[in-house]
């Protein structure tokens, strides 16, 4: 025995075809569904980053200057002159070692 119209709201009795149809409509709604979400899900989204030339530069200059040796009497004695006004900076020859280092960094010959 057949039930055909359990849970129909208008009233016509389905025919067992009718049954088929929709189960088979549903069933390809239904792999649809899961190919979709496997095919988002499979590949997962990769991130990147890439440094601009001048960043690795930067980034080279930092580890030279954690690797370089600090000779921490030097810096004892500069703070002490500093501290007092003992000290006094030339401007000329500071210019001329700012031109030097930027030179190095920067690979400009001069």
């Amino acid at each position: 025995m057949a039930i055909n119209n359990v849970n129909n709201n208008n009233g016509v009795p389905k025919t067992p075809l009718d049954n088929k149809v929709n189960q088979q409509t549903q069933n390809q709604a239904a792999q649809q569904q899961v190919a979709a979400k496997s095919a988002t899900t499979a590949a997962p989204r990769q991130d990147s980053v890439s440094l601009t030339q001048s960043a690795q530069q930067l980034n080279q200059v930092q580890k030279k200057g954690t690797e370089a040796p600090v000779n921490q009497e030097k810096v004892d004695k500069l703070k002490k002159a500093i501290q007092s006004g003992e000290y006094q900076v030339n401007p000329e020859v500071l210019a001329k070692k700012i031109a030097r280092l930027e030179s190095e960094i920067f690979g400009i010959k001069s």
